[in-house]
């Protein structure tokens, strides 16, 4: 199993089944997996803390699997998240991305770093 041939919906289905087996979705409210999503995506930035820009990302090498291990941490609770809540989450990506070419028109956003607002 690897990114390009899992879909969305099978990792949704192996949570599902993980956290059923194991009686944890009665923790999982909204506002739960939402605090557990800020949570571990601190972790992960975490292992980036005190990095120069243009030094070894992250600054440790022992670091790299755990790296793998909290982004895999942030996806876990975020499809938890859209499980519980019913969000198709290809869908909302792909409409995200629709709304942000209007918001950042190539012409005017390629190369900035400014938002929308400051173009």
């Amino acid at each position: 199993m690897d990114d390009r041939n899992t879909n969305i919906a099978e990792l949704k289905s192996l949570l599902v089944e993980f956290n059923g087996n194991r009686d944890w979705s009665q923790y999982h409210s909204p506002r739960n997996l939402a605090m557990a999503i800020n949570v571990e995506a601190s972790e992960l930035l975490s292992l980036f803390l005190w990095s120069a820009d243009d030094g070894p990302q992250p600054p440790v090498a022992s670091r790299l699997p755990k790296v793998k291990e909290e982004a895999a941490d942030v996806l876990i609770c975020l499809l938890n998240f859209c499980s519980v809540m019913d969000i198709d989450l290809s869908e909302a990506v792909r409409k995200k991305i629709e709304k942000n070419k209007k918001k950042y028109p190539i012409n005017k956003s390629r190369g900035r770093l400014e938002k929308h607002d400051e173009l």
